[in-house]
């Protein structure tokens, strides 16, 4: 019996490991596995240095300021922040879609915890919990084209991509992170090469919710509808089913998201930066052509076919120039010149490649070359006729995001996703050349230069690693940045959460802290529908004191904060030496502003504005 009981414990333990061996062959299974080991690294990364349970991004704290009011009472269709700018508040752009889940998310722990704790639990649980969808977009993605090695490779990628991105970690609840999720859901839809309908209607639905929820994807979402009508124009009739359910659920959804979330005051109106008759006219106009198209002219000759595409194409070009004619610019090109020079030029997310490389050329590699890499791929792939549709599509929905990021860097999370696909069918061909001669060195190193060249994060380390060593003073000027309080914490704001409501003037980035720790109303933050408020806290700022208090008597200013350490206030001092904020940095008060007490170590300085005659 001795010799027997080890047998039975190997054929036990080789059993188990048969079972999980099968398990992982499986799509669900896999994403659930590492989607709880990547949530796992992240908290494990995250929550031992967390000073704050928001994320750092100042759309992140705008969000909460957003989801509180809904919970407090205001309309579903109430997009208006009162506490935000001149006059009456200012209109925001983005969608109550967001709102809803976060919102929901905090009444559920608030039934078990204080409300602080219960928001805590909630903006950490909402990014957590978006790396399900999105590992399952890349996980079914690789599946589609490269079976459960490409499976496998795609959600490993995707792990290195997600655990470097800051949309991800607690408290990012910004709306990018759904993005990136229904960007890779489409992508594998459009990676079924059995062409069912089902995955059409499921990428045009994907794609509807993602206009709904921001314009930055409509560069992206444009290009999977083209995908879909150049298919159905190249294959006709076997191509059909799949062009009449993407055209279909594209015009439903659309019409669902803009009556669901519009304001009826408002179906008229055209804003480029949101859902709105712009985009909604687009969209439903686009796919109800696609089905008619497709359900009267599919058994016509390719010809027709790309004829009558044409048309399509024309009459939604034709909507647009009739309905929204703006709307084919930027929008963030109509913004007043100083707020680009002094306020735009330094978001990171809307600078080009030639702007990130001049503030930080180390970056430039995390942020492009893996896209660039993976279109040479594709380019070389498409030489040489393999997976010609695969290559085809990704090549173009990479060019489009590669295209939209060197123009504005946000781009990048899309092109980065993008790549691991291409990549993946790399990795794999070149695993099996290296595993089918073990002893040659040229093949193992290929195989282990293609694994590392396709993360973003290596490009990134490099970039890191070579900024250290051109600069030494790096490091120690990060830590120090580290260690010294910012303008926009919570005890640095606190002061004013003791003092009656009114509106106080701040530099746009402490803006959004002060609308989230008290009841005061705001004269200026970061957005470009703020305009107003924005361009009158930086002419507050560039005035000279006589002048300055024009504005503040005329917006009825009653706090004015100033952060010598804030970059957009050093900047004014700089380009005014005899404005309002040069002069508060050289310590000349001037009588009107009354310096309310300071705690130690605090880099905002609070003034009290007292009218002068008074």
């Amino acid at each position: 019996m001795a010799t027997i009981a080890p047998t039975i414990g190997d054929s036990a333990s080789m059993s188990s490991r048969e079972k999980l061996r099968t398990v992982m062959t499986r799509l669900w299974p896999s994403v659930v596995v590492y989607s709880v080991l990547l949530m796992v690294a992240i908290v494990s990364l995250k929550i031992p240095n967390a000073k704050d349970y928001v994320g750092a991004d100042n759309d992140d704290g705008m969000r909460l300021v957003e989801v509180r009011d809904f919970l407090n009472g205001q309309g579903w269709f109430d997009l208006m922040q009162y506490r935000m700018g001149l006059g009456t508040g200012t209109l925001m752009h983005w969608s109550r879609l967001i709102d809803l889940p976060i919102a929901t998310l905090i009444r559920l722990f608030g039934v078990f915890l204080p409300h602080e704790r219960a928001e805590a639990f909630a903006l950490a649980v909402w990014p957590l919990a978006l790396i399900v969808p999105s590992f399952w977009g890349m996980g079914l993605a690789g599946r589609r084209i490269g079976g459960v090695l490409g499976m496998h490779l795609s959600l490993g990628l995707g792990a290195f991509l997600l655990v470097t991105s800051n949309r991800f970690l607690p408290g990012s609840i910004d709306h990018h992170n759904v993005q990136f999720a229904l960007a890779a859901i489409m992508t594998a839809m459009l990676l079924d090469e059995d062409n069912r309908p089902l995955s059409y209607a499921t990428a045009a639905f994907a794609a509807a919710l993602a206009i709904a929820i921001g314009a930055e994807t409509m560069p992206f979402v444009a290009a999977v509808c083209l995908v879909v009508a150049l298919a159905w124009a190249w294959d006709g009739e076997p191509f059909a089913p799949a062009a009449k359910a993407f055209g279909l659920t594209l015009a439903l959804s659309i019409s669902v998201f803009f009556f669901g979330t519009v304001p009826p005051r408002l179906y008229a109106a055209v804003t480029c930066d949101n859902l709105s008759l712009g985009y909604y006219s687009l969209s439903a106009i686009g796919g109800g052509l696609l089905l008619f198209a497709a359900a009267f002219t599919s058994r016509a000759s390719r010809v027709v076919r790309f004829v009558v595409l044409a048309g399509v194409g024309a009459a939604v070009l034709g909507s647009v120039i009739v309905i929204a004619p703006q709307c084919l610019h930027n929008p963030l090109a109509d913004l007043d010149p100083m707020l680009i020079e002094l306020w735009l030029d330094y978001v990171t997310e809307a600078q080009s490649i030639f702007g990130a490389n001049h503030q930080d050329p180390y970056t430039i590699g995390f942020f492009y070359a893996t896209g660039l890499f993976a279109i040479a791929v594709c380019v070389f792939r498409l030489v040489y006729r393999d997976r010609v549709r695969v290559h085809l599509i990704l090549l173009f929905l990479l060019a489009v995001s590669w295209g939209i990021a060197v123009v504005q860097i946000r781009g990048s999370m899309f092109s980065n996703l993008l790549a691991v696909f291409p990549l993946t069918l790399l990795m794999i061909d070149m695993r099996r050349i290296s595993n089918g001669d073990s002893e040659n060195v040229a093949a193992a190193f290929c195989y282990i230069s293609t694994v590392l060249l396709s993360v973003a994060a290596v490009w990134g380390l490099a970039g890191g690693f070579l900024s250290t060593r051109m600069d030494n003073n790096t490091a120690a000027e990060t830590t120090a940045a580290k260690d010294k309080p910012s303008c926009s914490s919570r005890d640095v704001i606190s002061p004013l959460a003791d003092l009656p409501p009114g509106l106080v003037v701040a530099p746009s980035d402490v803006g959004v802290s002060i609308l989230r720790f008290t009841g005061n109303r705001i004269l200026s933050a970061p957005y470009h529908r703020n305009q107003g408020g924005m361009l009158t806290e930086m002419h507050i700022g560039l005035a000279p004191p006589q002048e300055a208090e024009a504005f503040l008597r005329g917006t009825g200013v009653s706090v004015l904060a100033f952060c010598a350490d804030n970059p957009q206030t050093r900047q004014i001092a700089k380009i005014k030496p005899d404005g309002l904020y040069a002069q508060l940095d050289k310590g000349n008060v001037p009588a009107y502003l009354q310096a309310l007490p300071r705690s130690e170590g605090s880099p905002v300085q609070f003034f009290r504005y007292v009218p002068t005659g008074l």
